[in-house]
């Protein structure tokens, strides 16, 4: 895919997965890179496609089954469920999104957040969980000089995998 590409995707691409709060901030400070670096000059339908395409093609070379979602400014670009795919990857995309949407940072990011203060994004009073959801794979779609235009969201792999495909395309 082109346009952004700060890490490559593997099966074992848990490097974006720490289990202690002594590396919540390293794990912060990665994301906040990528979404500072990850922005695109523009973005169109073929992009979309590209993209897309490119993450279904990943995952499918491992064996795995994902759903892929890119929107921009509410349209829907690309979305597809790989065979073995379950319709609840489609709430889970939604349910990033909104999260994307609402504080312009990654899904992961904002878990995360939350962990390394000894609380869950699920915590959180004014959020109602089955709208928002903390998990990575949701990262936000930024074009350089115009800001927050979409998002980019895989759901089927564990959270730091889904988000580590999402950066690697």
């Amino acid at each position: 895919a082109r346009g952004w590409s700060l890490v490559r995707y593997s099966s074992a691409s848990s490097h974006l997965h720490f289990s202690t709060m002594d590396h919540y901030a390293d794990l912060l400070h990665t994301l906040a890179q990528q979404e500072q670096s990850l922005q695109f000059e523009r973005f169109d339908n073929d992009d979309a496609l590209a993209v897309g395409l490119w993450i279904v093609e990943e995952v499918r070379k491992r064996g795995k089954a994902v759903t892929v979602n890119i929107t921009r400014n509410g349209q829907v670009l690309f979305h597809h469920a790989m065979t073995g795919a379950t319709a609840d990857q489609a709430d889970w995309i939604r349910r990033k999104n909104n999260t994307v949407q609402r504080f312009c940072r990654s899904s992961y990011y904002m878990g995360i957040s939350h962990k390394s203060r000894g609380s869950t994004f699920e915590d959180v009073k004014y959020l109602d969980d089955v709208e928002y959801a903390g998990h990575g794979g949701a990262f936000p779609l930024l074009v350089r000089g115009v800001g927050l235009v979409g998002t980019v969201t895989v759901s089927g792999l564990a959270q730091a995998d889904d988000h580590a495909l999402v950066v690697a395309a």
